[in-house]
């Protein structure tokens, strides 16, 4: 017979009541878990890599990467349900790729180069993460080929609508001597899906195609075609110039295409960072174009000249790393263009403030941890202290004053000043730099006047810096804005039948194609005369120095300025100021109350510049101040004229553009 079991005693009863508590909360919390939805990463597939002989692709069931084996450039980006974005008839090696173009001082010639890589070898493999690396490694048997070590990696996150792409340039001690004019990624999309380009909110149109081009007049040079047979009649009329699309180094954060197919899908380049990238801030560099094509420029020779870029000598050791960037694809559920733009956006946002990643496995990139800071406040001395608001900061490699928008061999972080001159510059690589500056309104640059050396984990704390600008007096006159661009001063509508109709009343109107030839249209028999107190410099200013066109020929051309002065300091010294915007095969003379070409002039710069700005459309290219003494013997009470010549004739796109002028009284 069964025993009859006792009920709990009193003591027992909170016990039970406590299990029967603790049991029913983790079936409670189960349930919560079971309803809460997995993160994104973790409803996704996980990356997967395969490898042959021929190609590696990596796939993360959003976007599919492959690429030819151990080359390592793309031959196909599939995007959900799009097999292949790239150009599938171009050739397996013409479609994304890394190049350069280099030389060797002691040679003839330079090289295009889509850097073969030799070996693959596999960083990371998870369900997270796959990272690779294609490399190739120069030595003296390779007599021909670029000395240099590459190291070309790609990245595919679990749960992203992208990848990533950075490379190692590596120059041994002892290597021959190396020039790199350039240095890229370029991607050949799909011609039959892509013909709207992104630029920024104000820089979008439908591009023509590259057959457009093909059949097109070419205008002075072979990048400016004037589309006269397109399959679109809107496109017809207009100029396509890829210069046309340049853009300043702090501006160039995202740029693509979005496709015009059933689905529509964005393909966007975006710049993570900007440590990478040559020239500072302000250079101009090339984005999308006609092709379609879209780039992700590390520097260029573009707005520079023919001496810019990374020039190695006498065996010296250089390594950087260029990236990593980002390669985001998007699409919207209701095939909204504009929708994919400003996604496209947001996720560049997204991106510049995880920067510096923490997943790329180089030992040489660093990740935050691995980097130091800086912070300080600068303040202008002109005519009274000030503090300098707005103004650019940066550290770059050590060098001369304003020798920043010459380098590209290191790594250079810039900011901006607050309101009250403060600035803070993080996530910046150990190492030995200069501090530089320079004041929108304000004429000159400024440097530091000591070496900052960056530590991993350190803020350096330089307290007040003060730029004194350059003055030796009062200002007498002035004409524009110290900017460092010609923007301000007057910029001529276009040839009507040279037209591109994007840039129609738009704020970049110097992006027209032709507009050195409209100066003769202008002044065809006289040149420009400008009159101090009575001219505005905004509408009687030609935006550049240029060569007029006469009888077939591009001959000199002066300028002259033309000021009353009531008493004069003969025994003085006068200052004239010349800040110059962009200068190209130019030489600038200055003849005081004398235009007589014949006799040697008070100042000449000589022959100046390549940066060919002119040409592209910029509206600055490099900096370079002047500071021209005048005695005042040379000047008259009343009116005197002030003569500025360019002296090289023989072609339209020789010239300057100035920023600023001003004469400075004893």
């Amino acid at each position: 017979m069964a025993k009859c079991r006792r009920p709990p005693s009193l003591h027992q009863w909170p016990i039970i009541i406590l299990c029967f508590f603790f049991l029913f909360t983790m079936i409670h919390a189960a349930s919560v878990r079971r309803l809460v939805p997995m993160s994104k990463q973790e409803s996704s597939p996980p990356v997967k890599l395969h490898v042959t002989d021929t190609h590696v692709e990596i796939d993360n069931g959003i976007v599919k990467l492959t690429l030819m084996n151990p080359s390592g450039l793309i031959t196909s980006i599939g995007y959900k349900g799009v097999d292949n974005i790239l150009e599938y008839r171009n050739a397996e090696g013409r479609r994304g790729y890394w190049d350069i173009v280099w030389s060797r001082p002691d040679r003839n010639g330079s090289h295009f180069d889509t850097l073969y890589c030799t070996s693959l070898r596999v960083i990371v493999e998870s369900d997270d993460q796959v990272e690779i690396s294609f490399t190739k490694r120069w030595d003296r048997s390779l007599d021909g080929e670029v000395p240099l070590n590459i190291d070309k990696r790609y990245i595919l996150l679990r749960g992203s609508s992208g990848f990533y792409t950075y490379s190692i340039f590596e120059h041994m001690e002892g290597w021959p001597d190396l020039n790199i004019d350039e240095a890229r990624i370029a991607f050949k999309l799909h011609q039959d899906m892509f013909h709207y380009m992104v630029i920024s909110d104000n820089k979008q149109r439908i591009m023509p195609s590259d057959n457009d081009r093909r059949v097109g007049d070419t205008l002075d040079y072979r990048e400016a075609v004037l589309i006269t047979h397109s399959s679109n009649p809107r496109l017809r009329g207009e100029v396509d110039d890829k210069y046309q699309y340049s853009c300043n180094n702090e501006d160039n954060h995202v740029h693509g295409w979005i496709s015009s197919t059933d689905q529509h899908v964005g393909f966007w380049v975006v710049m993570p960072g900007d440590e990478f990238r040559g020239g500072g801030p302000v250079k101009q560099d090339l984005t999308s174009h006609a092709g379609p094509t879209s780039l992700a420029t590390f520097f260029s020779a573009h707005y520079a000249g023919v001496n810019y870029g990374v020039r190695l000598r006498n065996g010296e050791h250089w390594k950087k790393v260029f990236g990593p960037i980002f390669v985001y694809l998007n699409s919207d559920r209701n095939n909204n263009s504009t929708a994919i733009w400003e996604d496209a956006k947001r996720q560049t946002v997204k991106e510049r403030k995880k920067w510096p990643y923490d997943f790329p496995q180089s030992p040489n990139f660093p990740d935050a941890n691995q980097r130091g800071a800086i912070r300080g406040r600068l303040r202008v001395q002109d005519k009274e202290t000030a503090v300098a608001k707005s103004a650019y900061v940066g550290l770059a490699p050590p060098g001369d004053v304003g020798s920043w928008q010459d380098d590209s061999k290191g790594y250079q972080f810039w900011t901006r000043t607050d309101d009250r001159g403060y600035f803070s510059i993080k996530g910046v690589r150990p190492g030995t730099y200069n501090l530089y500056a320079w004041v929108p309104g304000v004429i000159g640059d400024y440097k530091y006047h000591g070496d900052i050396t960056i530590r991993p984990g350190e803020q350096v704390q330089i307290g007040d810096a003060v730029y004194t600008s350059p003055r030796n007096g009062p200002t007498l006159w002035e004409i524009g804005i110290p900017d460092r661009t010609a923007a301000e001063f007057y910029v001529p509508d276009p040839n009507p039948l040279l037209v591109n109709k994007i840039f129609i009343n738009h704020p970049e109107k110097y992006r027209q194609y032709g507009l050195w030839n409209r100066y003769t249209d202008l002044y065809p028999h006289h040149d420009l005369v400008y009159t101090v107190g009575a001219s505005d410099y905004r509408k009687d200013w030609f935006f550049a120095h240029v060569n007029r066109h006469v009888n077939n020929e591009y001959v000199p051309t002066t300028w002259q300025i033309v000021f009353n002065l009531g008493k004069v300091a003969r025994r003085g010294n006068y200052t004239l100021r010349i800040a110059l915007a962009s200068s190209s095969l130019a030489e600038i003379q200055v003849r005081i109350n004398n235009n007589n070409n014949n006799q040697r002039s008070h100042f000449s710069t000589g022959r100046i510049g390549r940066d060919n700005a002119i040409a592209r459309h910029g509206i600055h290219g490099l900096y370079k101040p002047y500071s021209v003494t005048i005695s005042g013997c040379l000047l008259v009470e009343g009116r005197n004229t002030i003569y500025l010549r360019q002296s090289r004739g023989g072609n339209p796109f020789t010239g300057v553009l100035y920023d600023y002028i001003r004469l400075e009284g004893p």
